[in-house]
C-alpha cells in the first residue's frame, strides 16, 4: 500500500523551472506513469544532484513500478533525501515502508518515530507504526496506534487492515473479518486486504467466496505473490490438489528474481508447505517430505511441517525420524493427534 506525499509537502524547490519538472513529475505519478515521472526526476537531478524533493520523488516513483529489482534504488534515493533534508517527513515514511517489507522492523520504528516527532499525529505515521508494532510482537499497541489513527482520518483503509493482522494475531478472527469487509468496500482497496479476508474465509470453509476475494486481488495485481498462495491454500483445502500445484508455481514463477529478506523466506516457506499438502494429498510420500523439508530449511519454526513429516516417516516405518519430528512440532506449539501421537512414541 503507497501514500503518494502531494507535491505540496515536498520541501521547496530551488526555481520555477524545478517546480515545474517535479510538479510535472507527481502528476505523472498519480496518472501512474511511472517511467516519465522517473524522466523528469533525473532532469531535476542532471541540473541540480543536491535537489532533496527530486531524490525523494523518484524514489516514490521507482517504489511505484512494482518492481522488485528498483527496491534497492528506491531506498538509496529516499535515504539520500534525508541525507540533504533530514525534515523531509515523507521521505521517512516511504523509507519505513521498505524497511518493514525487509523485515527490518526497529529501523521501520525509528523512521516513523522520528517522522512523528517532527509531526506530531500524522494518521499515516500512527498507523504504519502500528503495524511496526505489530510485527515486533505487540499486536495491541497496533489497535491502540490504529485507533488514534482512524480517530484522526476515518477513510484511512489501511488502518482498518493492519488493526485486521492484530486482531489476527491475537485470534480474534470476527473482529478481523468485520474489519477487512469494511476495507474491502473501500475505493482504496488493496490486494493484500482481499487476501486476508479470503485466508479467513478458507478457515471458516466459505470457499466461494474466498475463490472470488483472490480473483480480486490478482486482477488487482497479477504479479503480487500472496494471491496465488492463497488460492492454493484454498484449493488443497478442497482437496484440489493439482489446480493448488498450479496456483502454487504463479506464486514465485521460475526465473522470477526477488530479494533475500524474511519476506520472501517465509513466503518460500509457505509455498513448499502448501506443496507438501498437495503431494501428500496425491499419496506422492517422497515428494510431500522433500516439500516439507524445504520449508523447514526457509523456516525452522513450521511446526505444521514437522508433523506432517513425523506422520509421514511413520508410514515409512522410519520410527525415529518420526518422532524427532513429533517432538519438534510439540515444542513449536503443535498439537499431534492424540492417537497418531501414540502410534509413533510407542513405536521407537
Amino acid at each position: 500500500m503507497r501514500w503518494v506525499a502531494t507535491i505540496a509537502l515536498l520541501a521547496a524547490a530551488l526555481d520555477a523551472q524545478e517546480a515545474d519538472r517535479l510538479q510535472a513529475a507527481y502528476t505523472r505519478l498519480q496518472q501512474g506513469d511511472t517511467q516519465t515521472a522517473i524522466r523528469e526526476c533525473k532532469a531535476v537531478l542532471a541540473a541540480d544532484p543536491r535537489s532533496a524533493p527530486a531524490h525523494m520523488l523518484l524514489g516514490q516513483a521507482y517504489l511505484a513500478r512494482g518492481d522488485i529489482a528498483m527496491i534497492a534504488e528506491a531506498k538509496a534515493e529516499l535515504q539520500q533525501a534525508l541525507d540533504l533534508d533530514p525534515g523531509l517527513t515523507w521521505a521517512r515514511f516511504y523509507l519505513a515502508r521498505i524497511y518493514l517489507d525487509q523485515g527490518a522492523y526497529e529501523k521501520a520504528k525509528e523512521q516513523l518515530e522520528r517522522g512523528l516527532r517532527d509531526r506530531p499525529n500524522l494518521p499515516h505515521f500512527l498507523s504504519l507504526l502500528g503495524e511496526a508494532d505489530r510485527k515486533l510482537g505487540n499486536p495491541a499497541a497496533s489497535l491502540e496506534l490504529n485507533g488514534r489513527a482512524l480517530a484522526l482520518d476515518a477513510s484511512l483503509t489501511p488502518a482498518h487492515y493492519y488493526m485486521a493482522l492484530a486482531d489476527l494475531d491475537l485470534h480474534r478472527d470476527d473482529a478481523a473479518q468485520s474489519e477487512l469487509e469494511g476495507a474491502v468496500r473501500s475505493p482504496y482497496v488493496t490486494p493484500e486486504m482481499y487476501v486476508a479476508l479470503a485466508d479467513i474465509y478458507v478457515r471458516k470453509r466459505r470457499f466461494a467466496e474466498a475463490e472470488d476475494l483472490c480473483r480480486k486481488a490478482i486482477a488487482l495485481d497479477p504479479a503480487r505473490p500472496e494471491a496465488h498462495l492463497t488460492q492454493a491454500r484454498l484449493y488443497n483445502a478442497q482437496h484440489a490438489s493439482d489446480k493448488a500445484l498450479e496456483a502454487l508455481r504463479l506464486v514465485l514463477p521460475e526465473g522470477k528474481p526477488f530479494p533475500a529478506s524474511a519476506f520472501y523466506a517465509g513466503l518460500q516457506a509457505d509455498i513448499c508447505l502448501e506443496q507438501g499438502v498437495a503431494y501428500q494429498a496425491k499419496s506422492m510420500a517422497a515428494r510431500a517430505i522433500d516439500a516439507y523439508t524445504r520449508a523447514l530449511e526457509f523456516d525452522p519454526n513450521r511446526g505444521e511441517a514437522h508433523r506432517a513429516l513425523a506422520e509421514l516417516y511413520l508410514k515409512q516405518g522410519d520410527a525415529t525420524r518420526a518422532a524427532e519430528h513429533a517432538t519438534a512440532a510439540e515444542k513449536l506449539g503443535v498439537t499431534i493427534d492424540p492417537k497418531l501421537r501414540s502410534r509413533i512414541f510407542s513405536g521407537r
